[in-house]
């Protein structure tokens, strides 16, 4: 069952036109366009694609694990399929689950494909896989906290636009195409707290600079993953 609900949520995300613009469009071509125009100035020595490529992983990830699923489910929310499918023989907890198990095959994709791409464009990546993979574990888990606590509480137009809207502040001032140096210090202290920001220092710190384990994001990412979790699993209504 478990399986089986997977794939018809991953193939339902695939073929739905603005997750596929939010979850490969957007990050790809910001990619492409930032790494061969110098548009914004990168801190760190190296190619241009070195210092982006770690933040649009994590906006990947972002746009996967909280805008996409936050939408999809506030308006499966109410059209009423998710009242239907929790009275269905399908228990809650692995309807949950399948969803996180496609956020997880869809972030694969996406991490697979944006690799090419930077290779592609010059990229050296260095450092720990495992730290890798641990950051972007518990970057999924503290956005898909989120995004279920967005769906699970508002309105489904609510949803869509503050979705979106998160979206595009948190790209914006989120350290993923500017560096959050480029800030006042009073700013950056408050937006170094943030989940993306996390996300995306430990991946640069890690992909760009071939640092060790970045505990300080680990554990950012860590605390908003507890947080987010729990209040979704406090307040999520399922009708």
């Amino acid at each position: 069952m478990l399986l089986a609900q997977t794939a018809f949520e991953t193939k339902m995300l695939l073929r739905n036109g603005e997750q596929l613009l939010l979850t490969v469009v957007i990050p790809t071509v910001l990619l492409v366009l930032f790494s061969a125009v110098d548009i914004v100035a990168v801190d760190g020595p190296g190619k241009r694609v070195d210092f982006l490529a770690p933040g649009l992983l994590a906006l990947a990830v972002m746009s996967t694990a909280f805008t996409g699923q936050a939408i999809a489910t506030g308006f499966e929310r109410r059209y009423g399929v998710l009242k239907r499918l929790g009275a269905s023989p399908l228990p809650r907890w692995t309807l949950l689950t399948a969803k996180t198990g496609c956020v997880l095959v869809t972030e694969i994709l996406q991490v697979a494909l944006l690799s090419v791409i930077a290779l592609a464009l010059g990229w050296s990546p260095h450092g720990n896989l495992l730290a890798v993979a641990a950051l972007l574990v518990l970057g999924t888990a503290a956005f898909s906290g989120l995004g279920l606590l967005m769906a699970g509480t508002l309105k489904a137009e609510a949803t869509l636009a503050a979705a979106n809207l998160v979206f595009i502040l948190l790209l914006l001032a989120g350290g993923v195409i500017v560096p959050l140096s480029k800030f006042p210090d009073a700013v950056r202290s408050a937006l170094e707290l943030l989940p993306i920001s996390a996300l995306s220092d430990g991946l640069r710190s890690v992909l760009q600079h071939g640092a060790g384990v970045p505990w300080s994001d680990l554990g950012i990412l860590a605390v908003w993953s507890v947080l987010g979790l729990a209040a979704a699993a406090r307040f999520f209504r399922w009708e």
